[in-house]
């Protein structure tokens, strides 16, 4: 079974950082595009960052950028997402999320998403 099991999230305080963690198991994702996706309050679910296999080709919502950072490590079957100077506007449910195909050009579509954990959330008070 493939699984997609995220952790590190919680309550913060605008001006604060978390890192958020997900492992992988049931099949090897170092040829995936990893992703983090997150869905605030009444809000569409948006991709926040993406990283190709070798990690050279990244992107980061403009929202973000700046502070939160993805990196992985391929060898654990991990993705992670730093992220720092948190605002209220971050508060969401954050998933992490893989492209098994690991398409560069579609790293920025929901639908490109083959799997996807179940979430953790973050909230940030001002």
């Amino acid at each position: 079974q493939v699984q997609l099991v995220e952790s590190g999230g919680g309550l913060a305080q605008t001006g604060d950082s978390l890192r958020l963690t997900c492992v992988g198991s049931g099949r090897t994702f170092s040829n995936s595009i990893m992703g983090w996706i997150r869905q605030a309050p009444g809000k569409n679910r948006e991709v926040v960052a993406a990283l190709a296999p070798n990690g050279r080709s990244t992107f980061v919502r403009d929202s973000v950028k700046g502070r939160f950072t993805i990196s992985r490590d391929n060898a654990k079957n991990a993705v992670y997402l730093q992220m720092n100077d948190l605002k209220p506007e971050d508060t969401a449910v954050y998933y992490c999320a893989a492209d098994r195909r690991g398409e560069i050009a579609t790293m920025t579509w929901l639908t490109s998403y083959e799997y996807r954990g179940q979430g953790t959330q973050v909230t940030v008070s001002s």
